[in-house]
């Protein structure tokens, strides 16, 4: 992929993550539909996982950078934890990033 291909891939990832869940009433017995769940698996997941990659190498050239201004752990937050978490904890087809079980 090239790398304008990979900061449009991030750009994108990162948008569809930072989405704010929306919530129905408080009813957490709400599960996603369908449709939802293979979004999720064919799109959001994928490129997730894109995001996770590029703000790891992003991180990683970075990272002298941030150790200098003392911020590696919000840059580490930011660019890898957030993505990893969107694209490997969140059950499928949910917009909030929790496992099905801590609902």
């Amino acid at each position: 992929m090239s790398g304008v291909g990979m900061g449009l891939a991030l750009v994108l990832a990162m948008s569809v993550a930072g989405q704010p869940a929306m919530a129905i009433g408080n009813d957490d017995r709400i599960q996603p539909s369908g449709g939802a769940m293979i979004l999720d698996a064919v799109v959001a997941r994928p490129l997730l996982a894109a995001a996770t990659l590029g703000g790891t190498a992003i991180f990683l050239v970075s990272l002298p950078f941030s150790a200098l201004g003392g911020n590696v752990d919000t840059a580490a937050e930011t660019l890898i934890k957030t993505p990893a978490e969107a694209t490997f904890r969140r059950c499928l087809g949910c917009e909030v990033s929790r496992r099905a079980d801590e609902r």
